[in-house]
């Protein structure tokens, strides 16, 4: 069998407890597959947009317009052209490579740290918000890593790299980043939603923030914040960030009234999915959390505390993770699977795989399978694992030891997930 998601799948599969994990993985990949979400949720007929069961009036709007931004974007604007056509008359989205559309215009972005292109195509969007009225209807594509795909003005892109440097360093989580963030623009906390003021938005959110924290997606353009410049320059004060140039974000409840926000897709969506794959499998199946934010080390006692044999144990969100000195390579989920080696969690009856949903772990690979193969081709090759977790080089160690998953972009992003399958 050839994953359709997982690319090196049959390289991987070369035992039954292997496949199945992979089986599982793919699962919940398909779940969250951006053209087929769209296509459940956004309905068009008789000039009736309909999402999720909520109707608008097409006939009530003279402009409809599509702006998106995060690395489910650019294929979320491909669908939604399908869904509308020519009735969206101006667009622009940003995500990580320009896609041809006949009536959205793309841009290619850089992620984590902004850069000019992605201040190029926060401009667009700004003006492009700013130049409607109470007749417009504006489609916001909003999806993971749009905080730093959506950038605007020059000051939000110039201090985002300093904010996402210095907290890397500090190991916390991405809200309490996104707080801050929040009150560097002109458009993330709800800003989006008062510069398009008084036009109509619907929001089509992708999340990918673990839980139901849905007004961190892409730090929130289209909700109204709940946080303050205050709550920014605490942790800022607290965690030693430096020196920012902090706005307030929007209050007024005027500017969300005509502002409707759906939630298409979260981790929830893959987690469920791969749990009803579990179970069709044969597997007794548990969730530990779709909200592990957890330091790498606790979130692994929680995931394998529960592990028993014909078990499927599943997990998803974003383990903390302070990275300490450089020259390593490698994301999370990596580093998971690494530091399951070094903490001598890995038995011969199980397999334990994490991976980003969005195929890139701060690198070209999604994540890391492990099991008592990846150990014995440690031993052979005279590894040491807790040497490459303490340098943070997962990246290397799993290519050497063939345990690399390869995915490529997905094209959705809905935090990383977490599987430990051991055998019936």
């Amino acid at each position: 069998m050839q994953g359709k998601w997982i690319k090196n799948f049959n390289q991987l599969a070369n035992t039954e407890n292997r496949k199945l994990a992979l089986i599982v993985a793919e699962a919940g990949l398909s779940a969250i597959n951006t053209e087929k979400v769209i296509v459940s949720s956004v309905k068009l007929k008789d000039n009736i947009l309909s999402v999720m069961g909520e109707s608008f009036d097409l006939s009530k709007f003279k402009k409809i317009k599509v702006v998106g931004f995060g690395k489910s974007s650019c294929e979320a604007a491909i669908t939604i052209e399908k869904v509308l056509g020519d009735k969206i008359k101006e667009g622009a989205v940003i995500g990580l490579s320009k896609v041809l559309c006949a009536n959205i215009e793309t841009f290619a972005g850089t992620h984590p740290r902004s850069s000019d292109a992605n201040l190029e195509a926060g401009e667009k969007i700004y003006e492009i918000a700013k130049n409607s009225n109470e007749d417009d209807l504006i489609i916001a594509l909003v999806s993971g890593g749009g905080s730093a795909f959506l950038c605007y003005p020059r000051s939000e892109c110039d201090q985002s790299i300093s904010l996402y440097n210095e907290f890397l360093k500090c190991g916390k989580t991405r809200i309490e980043m996104n707080t801050v963030w929040k009150h560097l623009s002109l458009l993330k906390g709800g800003g989006l939603a008062k510069v398009a003021y008084p036009a109509t938005v619907i929001g089509l959110i992708f999340s990918d923030i673990p839980g139901d924290n849905f007004e961190n997606v892409a730090s929130g353009p289209t909700y109204k914040d709940m946080t303050t410049v205050v709550d920014a320059e605490k942790l800022i004060a607290e965690n030693n960030l430096g020196n920012f140039e902090l706005i307030e974000t929007p209050k007024e409840e005027k500017y969300f009234e005509k502002v409707h926000n759906f939630v298409l897709v979260s981790n929830k969506t893959a987690v469920e999915a791969m749990a009803r794959k579990g179970e069709e499998l044969g597997f007794q199946t548990k969730i530990v959390s779709t909200e592990i934010y957890d330091e790498v080390n606790t979130a692994l006692d929680k995931i394998f505390s529960m592990k028993e044999k014909g078990s499927l144990i599943l997990g998803a969100g974003e383990p903390s993770l302070e990275v300490k000195g450089s020259g390593g390579k490698g994301g999370r989920n990596l580093h998971m699977g690494l530091v399951a080696i070094k903490m001598g969690l890995i038995d011969d009856e199980s397999v334990f795989l994490s991976l980003a949903s969005d195929g890139m772990d701060n690198s070209d690979v999604a994540g890391a399978l492990v099991d008592k193969n990846t150990l014995a081709k440690t031993k052979e090759l005279g590894l040491d694992a807790s040497d490459y977790a303490n340098r943070f080089d997962s990246y290397n160690f799993f290519q050497k030891v063939d345990g690399q998953v390869m995915t490529g972009p997905t094209g959705a992003n809905v935090s990383d997930l977490m599987i430990l399958l051991t055998k019936k």
